[in-house]
């Protein structure tokens, strides 16, 4: 494909990302950045200091919903995409209305159980929806071992498959970023390859 092929298919692409914290704000940017024409943002929690350690925001976003500081950010690097900004929190009831018509689904939200409800609700249900999704990117050393797997059809994982927290208890910018680089590179050629 040509530069402008992917340009205009990119362009042309819908994506929900859920969870908008170290993995689902840097991946908004990146797909922002790469000219992706409409994505969904899903979270219902606000910019807090202690996120500032792997987030996009910045400490004048303190105190915002994710969804309105994210939708500044990414209105300043690419005014031409269309952004819903949700605020709300996924439960099994609403993920229907979330994620419906909507071909590819990035689930980036830190809850395990909230992450795999999301993850078979929408595989059970939308046959034709890719997800995905990311786990196990904290603690500080190699950052070589994210990788990112098919686990199933439909489904494409990213991070190194451990918790990484019994080195540190935290999580930090350079590990969550890279899982979120998989991710919306992973994104990026799913929808560049689909005809």
């Amino acid at each position: 494909m040509t530069y402008e092929e992917i340009r205009d298919k990119l362009s042309e692409s819908k994506v929900v990302i859920a969870g908008l914290g170290g993995l689902g704000s840097n991946i908004a940017m990146m797909l922002t950045r790469s000219g992706i024409g409409h994505l969904r943002l899903i979270d219902y929690d606000v910019v807090d200091e202690s996120n500032l350690n792997r987030q996009l925001y910045t400490v004048e976003d303190i105190g915002k919903p994710k969804t309105e500081a994210l939708e500044e950010i990414l209105m300043k690097i690419n005014p031409k995409s269309h952004y819903d900004m949700i605020n709300t929190k996924i439960t099994k009831d609403n993920v229907k209305e979330l994620v419906e018509g909507f071909p590819i689904v990035c689930e980036a939200m830190d809850k395990a159980e909230v992450k795999s409800m999301f993850v078979q609700e929408v595989l059970s249900n939308y046959s034709d929806t890719i997800v995905v999704s990311g786990n196990g990117m904290a603690g500080y050393k190699d950052a070589n071992s994210i990788s990112t797997k098919q686990k199933m059809s439909r489904l494409y994982v990213c991070g190194d498959n451990t918790t990484g927290l019994e080195e540190t208890k935290i999580m930090m910018a350079p590990k969550v970023m890279i899982c979120a680089g998989h991710q919306a590179s992973k994104i990026i050629e799913l929808l560049t390859d689909r005809s």
